[in-house]
C-alpha cells in the first residue's frame, strides 16, 4: 500500500461494507471497494487481498449474503447484500464507533 494511502483501523472495515451495502444496496466485491475509496476521497487503497476476506468473514457470520449476477461491463460477479442481522450489526458497530469517537475527540486535541 502507497504510504500517502491511509490504513484502515482495524475492525473499521466491516462497519464500511456494512453500511455501504446498507446504503447502496448490493454491490460487487469491487463495486464495494471502488466506493469506498471515492468516499475517502482517495485516501483509501483497497485491494482484492483486502476486501475479499472481508466479504468472507461478513457472509461467514451471516451479515451479509452474495449472489452470482452480471456486472455493469457484463461480466459475472458476485453481489453482496446485508441481511437483516446485518443491519443489526450495523446499529451496533455504529453506535460502538460514535462512544469511541466521542472518547477520542475529547482525549486528543487538534494540533494547530
Amino acid at each position: 500500500m502507497p504510504r500517502d494511502k491511509s490504513e484502515i483501523l482495524q475492525g473499521t472495515l466491516d462497519l464500511m461494507i456494512l453500511q455501504s451495502l446498507h446504503t447502496m444496496g448490493p454491490l460487487h466485491g469491487w463495486g464495494i471497494a471502488r466506493r469506498l475509496e471515492q468516499l475517502s476521497g482517495d485516501l483509501l487503497f483497497l485491494n482484492q487481498g483486502t476486501i475479499y476476506p472481508a466479504l468472507v468473514r461478513l457472509e461467514q457470520q451471516g451479515w451479509i449474503k452474495s449472489e452470482w449476477g452480471v456486472s455493469e461491463n457484463n461480466r459475472k460477479a458476485k453481489f453482496f447484500e446485508i441481511t437483516k442481522a446485518g443491519r443489526r450489526q450495523l446499529t451496533k458497530e455504529a453506535n460502538n464507533w460514535w462512544r469511541i469517537a466521542a472518547l477520542m475527540s475529547r482525549l486528543l486535541q487538534k494540533p494547530e
